[in-house]
């Protein structure tokens, strides 16, 4: 039996969705319920608050970058075990790219089509009273195959306030589960790619815990529920895809965590061992491994330890003269030549390849990406297409080394970071979601 299902998604970014997707989770979870949350997009950080919350595990469901079969069957094996799945969608409804994917163009609504999992709105309705109802109604008859179910009004400055809302809702026929006030404490941390992670929040467990609290006292938990649909796509299997090595030597820290967790599902399936070790704590890659990977992260913000590290960078230079290295974003970046911080300090990283990053001059370079391999890496052949995504701030000073792909965007066009390999060492700033099939 599929449990039933929910998106909470908003008109756009920053309306308070992730705090409600956290307080949703552990409200239900406290009341003995199995929440299973996934994420919308590509996101490394809302799913790790995500299991906070909900004390299992959420995942990534992308449906620029992921097959329909692939998305079936993460969904399915999610639902299969839990008494209702929350899907926090990203940006707005309906922001996607131009030219679809595998199975959508990345927006929350696409899923929501796919899945047939109904839309609770998030609504910031600071500023505006029966326009949200408007919003809503707007957002609800967009796109036929979208159901948007109910609103949850967020940011209700008064008595009053809720009573134009609430007025509007019932005119515009679209039920309002609930009222949230303005909570200026429930407010998460955050830096250059987002939200602080969440093993670094200092207080994460009590920041849930009040958030459910919140939900608990505001919205109808019972109507919200009654509201979740099963998963409409036939359970699957998911699709193969090679793991880089038999065993994986693998880097986990705060320096290093930007890892899917599907990806890692696949590995293991495919029988691979994954040997996890912390570049911060001056570890070098298990010797016994046949493959190292160093996940995106935040290196930047580490980059004097790890320069520092001596036994983490000539154990990694070891394992590179006779294994494949290979690095995703931060990763790339900790086994370049140097990193220079935002302060303009360069700092010595690993040296098995000649990048030079820096941070001081600062450029966000975002967006779905589509990469064909020039040489093999990451366990795929050459002439591979693979999809992935790139979000970061560094700016290459200097790359000497042979380009790795291909690399383009959503819309086709060609991508000056095509990444970059020398010997058995290579990396990208692209973080691998799935291998293209369309």
């Amino acid at each position: 039996m599929s449990a039933p299902g929910l998106i909470i998604a908003a008109p756009a970014s920053g309306t308070g969705k992730t705090t409600v997707t956290l307080g949703l989770a552990r409200a239900f979870a406290d009341a003995g319920l199995a929440v299973q949350c996934f994420k919308s997009g590509p996101d490394y950080i809302d799913p790790a608050f995500h299991g906070a919350a909900a004390r299992r595990r959420s995942v990534n469901l992308d449906t620029w970058a992921m097959a329909p079969g692939q998305i079936a069957a993460l969904a399915g094996m999610g639902a299969a075990s839990a008494d209702l799945v929350l899907a926090e969608g990203s940006m707005g409804l309906f922001d996607g790219v131009v030219l679809p994917g595998e199975s959508g163009n990345g927006a929350s609504a696409s899923l929501a089509a796919m899945t047939g999992w109904p839309v609770v709105l998030v609504l910031d309705c600071s500023g505006q009273a029966q326009t949200a109802a408007a919003v809503a109604r707007g957002l609800a008859g967009f796109a036929a195959g979208v159901l948007v179910a109910g609103v949850i009004a967020n940011r209700i400055a008064s008595p009053r306030h809720e009573a134009l809302v609430r007025h509007g809702m019932d005119s515009a026929g679209i039920p309002l589960l609930g009222c949230l006030p303005r909570l200026t404490a429930l407010a998460l941390p955050e830096r250059h790619l987002g939200l602080v992670q969440a093993q670094e929040h200092p207080a994460l467990e009590a920041f849930i815990a009040e958030a459910a609290a919140v939900m608990t006292r505001h919205i109808d938990l019972a109507a919200l529920r009654a509201l979740a649909l099963p998963l409409r796509m036939a359970a699957g299997t998911l699709p193969a895809m090679p793991p880089p090595g038999q065993r994986i030597a693998l880097a986990q820290d705060r320096a290093f965590s930007f890892l899917y967790p599907h990806l890692s599902d696949h590995w293991r399936a495919s029988g691979a061992e994954i040997l996890p070790f912390s570049p911060l704590a001056n570890e070098a890659p298990d010797p016994s491994a046949d493959v190292c990977w160093l996940p995106g992260g935040y290196p930047e913000l580490h980059a004097g330890l790890l320069a520092a590290n001596e036994g983490f960078r000539a154990g990694l230079q070891r394992f590179a003269q006779s294994r494949p290295v290979h690095g995703e974003c931060g990763g790339y970046m900790a086994m370049g030549q140097g990193l220079v911080d935002a302060a303009g300090q360069r700092h010595q990283m690993a040296g098995l390849l000649g990048l030079e990053s820096s941070f001081a001059r600062r450029k966000m370079h975002l967006g779905y990406r589509i990469a064909r391999l020039t040489a093999p890496a990451a366990g795929f052949p050459a002439g591979t297409r693979l999809r992935g995504h790139e979000f970061h701030y560094a700016t290459i000073t200097r790359q000497p080394d042979t380009p790795l792909a291909e690399v383009r965007d959503a819309a086709g066009d060609l991508v000056a970071e095509t990444g970059s390999r020398r010997g058995l060492a290579s990396g990208t700033f692209f973080h691998l979601i799935a291998k293209a099939t369309a």
